[in-house]
């Protein structure tokens, strides 16, 4: 150990430095002992050893070996260590991203904060910082998005991991941080630099008009002449997904009339339904409109039956295409939890839709991301989070 850190310190000095030979029988050595605790100074010391050599000098095998035990928690190891070997053994990297999903997608995701624990937990988003690693993770994501399908609970996951990457990208000291261009190369910068703003760092006065300046952004991204194919629009809609919260927000300032409907209306539109092109988004923006202007009509009411939410549940369990009943779902989910009138009827309404539609996940993962903001916030309308709590309670037996 000695002799491989002042090495590292000082290894200037090409006659005195260890042969490549000489460390990668070292690392082969200790393949069977990695679990020993005696020897996680030595495993620390062979990780973060490099000799400005592009060639990798320690061994696959005991690079895979020390990733296995540190995912199954065999080993423990400091963090530079574990990001040194993500950065120089890719596989291993590759095998700790799809352990965490495989780790999260097989838990009930009760809450939000028993996700953001174990993806923490990981090193992952810690590790992200460097913009190699993130940029490869982002990727191995992104895949795993389309071969679900566009699962909400993988795009949960990856929204709470964006939250917590950007959270140790705050943290970073300055000397050390990367631009955020260097995680996002390739997207319009003044778009990134709206969505990776969190709610939090402004008065919940000025999110309505934030949330209005992301979708004239993204509108006049998608719409404008420099969208060439479906893998351009996908980048994009996958960028704005990855910010979720902000798309949460959107919604419920919509239901509390603090926002222009407009522009929160095509927001949603192209966040549940990319693939439609301009002339189909307009149609289903005009019935979200006719959606949204019935909820508001009896937003103020604080006596109602389901039968006077007829028209937005038939939108739910009468449509065929699937991004339009998801859309008009989250919108009846925040009248339910935001008017006093849908207080009253939230557990029979969500009952009726889930019983007759298959939104219970879809319904169960917007109120665990409620949940998350409300309990980041210190939400203090207690009637509302007692709701939430009671949905919730009931959601989890049936998903």
């Amino acid at each position: 150990v000695t002799e491989l850190r002042e090495n590292q310190f000082n290894g200037l000095n090409i006659q005195e430095s260890i042969s490549a030979s000489r460390v990668n029988a070292v690392s082969i050595f200790c393949v069977p002992l990695i679990t020993l605790p005696d020897l996680t100074p030595l495993l620390e010391a062979l990780l973060l050893y490099h000799r400005g050599s592009s060639k990798e000098i320690l061994s696959s095998e005991f690079l895979e070996a020390v990733n296995e035990a540190f995912l199954k928690k065999k080993v423990s190891l400091p963090e530079s260590a574990v990001f040194s070997l993500w950065l120089r053994h890719l596989p291993s990297l590759e095998k700790a991203t799809l352990h965490l999903l495989d780790q999260l997608l097989s838990i009930q995701m009760n809450s939000l904060e028993e996700v953001a624990h174990v993806i923490k937990d990981s090193l992952l988003p810690q590790a992200a910082t460097h913009p190699a690693i993130f940029r490869i993770v982002n990727e191995i994501f992104k895949n795993a998005l389309m071969e679900t399908d566009g699962t909400s609970e993988v795009m949960t996951v990856i929204q709470v991991f964006t939250q917590l990457f950007l959270q140790a990208h705050q943290n970073e000291n300055k000397q050390h941080k990367f631009p955020l261009k260097a995680y996002f190369p390739y997207h319009h910068q003044p778009l990134v630099r709206g969505l990776v703003r969190h709610p939090f760092e402004l008065p919940s006065t000025y999110w309505s008009q934030h949330v209005k300046h992301i979708s004239d952004m993204l509108r006049a991204l998608v719409e404008g002449p420099n969208i060439s194919s479906l893998i351009d629009l996908f980048e994009i809609w996958f960028l704005v997904a990855c910010f979720g919260e902000w798309l949460d927000i959107a919604a419920e300032q919509l239901l509390k009339a603090a926002v222009e409907p407009d522009a929160v209306l095509w927001l949603l539109a192209f966040y549940y339904c990319p693939k439609n092109e301009n002339e189909q988004r307009t149609e289903t923006m005009v019935e979200a409109q006719a959606v949204y202007n019935h909820l508001m009509m009896l937003s103020s009411c604080t006596d109602l039956s389901l039968k006077d939410l007829e028209p937005a549940v038939h939108r739910v369990t009468g449509v065929e295409q699937c991004c339009d009943q998801r859309f008009t779902t989250h919108l009846l989910t925040n009248f339910l939890l935001f008017s006093p009138g849908g207080h009253k009827i939230a557990q029979e309404c969500i009952s009726h839709i889930t019983e007759r539609t298959d939104t219970s996940k879809e319904v169960h993962n917007l109120l665990i991301r409620t949940a998350y903001r409300f309990y980041q916030s210190g939400e203090e309308n207690q009637r509302t989070v007692k709701l939430l709590n009671e949905l919730l309670q009931n959601l989890t037996l049936k998903v």
